[in-house]
């Protein structure tokens, strides 16, 4: 439970062995009170294995199918169990789970909470075309949303039942999907969106796969996916 409603924290993880046991083990010891999914998509290493050790339940999907189809199978694991809210984290420790009620508590009067990274908390900063493009697409959601968004690409959220029951019917796999796509979907059938301000956090292993080659395809990417979501229906 966090602030009486009963949680589940949803981590995606791909090839995460180095650092799935320790973010499943500070979840679980800042978060007593809430059960921890780990969905190892498609993994090669031994994610599965390690993060079973750690204490989390663990759902293999038997391919790569990207984030976004391990966080629909995620949902339809909360709308079948009964969660009441269901938290996104990612398995490379950047995300503090010490924000985790700040979230919850907005679900007070809001129906998806974003944990913003450029909201004036912490240090985080990205530079050159894929910081261009988060403040574009930025700025087009909040007016989508009706309400101002810093940070539309966090992974960092938290669901209330009633999206839990919409993502677990409808999510889409497409890259940037489970961000912009799953936003747009959100505002245009009236559910509110709103942000907290969280601090980001280095890698606890890996590296990141940021290039400014890589930093180019992205902000292309970002401008056909945000097209495509305003498009459809």
């Amino acid at each position: 439970m966090v602030n009486g409603k009963r949680t589940l924290i949803i981590i995606p993880a791909l090839n995460e062995s180095g650092s799935i046991a320790d973010v499943v083990g500070e979840v679980r010891g800042e978060l007593p009170g809430v059960d921890v999914l780990v969905v190892d998509d498609g993994s090669t290493d031994r994610t599965a294995a390690v993060a079973a050790a750690a204490g989390a339940r663990v759902a293999t999907l038997p391919y790569n199918l990207g984030v976004g189809g391990a966080m629909r199978l995620g949902y339809r694991y909360a709308r079948d169990n009964d969660y009441d809210v269901a938290i996104q984290i990612d398995a490379d420790g950047q995300h503090d789970p010490r924000y985790v009620p700040k979230l919850v508590d907005l679900l007070e009067d809001s129906d998806l909470v974003i944990g913003a990274r450029f909201a004036g908390e912490g240090d985080y900063n990205v530079r050159g075309p894929r910081r261009w493009a988060m403040v574009m697409l930025s700025a087009v959601l909040s007016r989508v949303a009706h309400t101002k968004l810093t940070d539309t690409t966090s992974g960092f959220r938290a669901a209330n039942r009633r999206v839990i029951e919409m993502f677990a019917s409808w999510y889409p796999a497409e890259y940037l999907g489970d961000t912009v796509e799953t936003l747009v979907h959100t505002a245009r059938r009236g559910f509110r969106i709103r942000q907290v301000p969280v601090a980001m956090r280095k890698r606890m292993a890996g590296t990141p796969s940021h290039s400014p080659a890589k930093a180019m395809i992205y902000l292309g990417r970002a401008f056909a996916v945000l097209t495509l979501a305003l498009i459809r229906r």
